[in-house]
């Protein structure tokens, strides 16, 4: 089950890609929901999804907190 909540964070969070605010917003409900190691996982994965998308850059903070 736990997997699937960090494949399905994953899956939101391209879907709203597009707008600055909303992944700010999907991605702190991802820190709360998930498993430290899953923050883990997906901080790897932001890091490589964010690098052509600049203006993500300042989401990156959330995980950070």
């Amino acid at each position: 089950m736990a997997r699937a909540m960090f494949e399905y964070t994953k899956t939101i969070l391209k879907k709203v890609s597009f707008n600055k605010e909303l992944f700010s917003k999907e991605l702190e409900k991802a820190v709360q929901r998930l498993l430290p190691h899953e923050i883990k996982e997906l901080t790897i994965w932001l890091k490589k999804y964010i690098m052509n998308k600049p203006e993500l850059y300042v989401c990156m903070n959330i995980i950070d907190k």
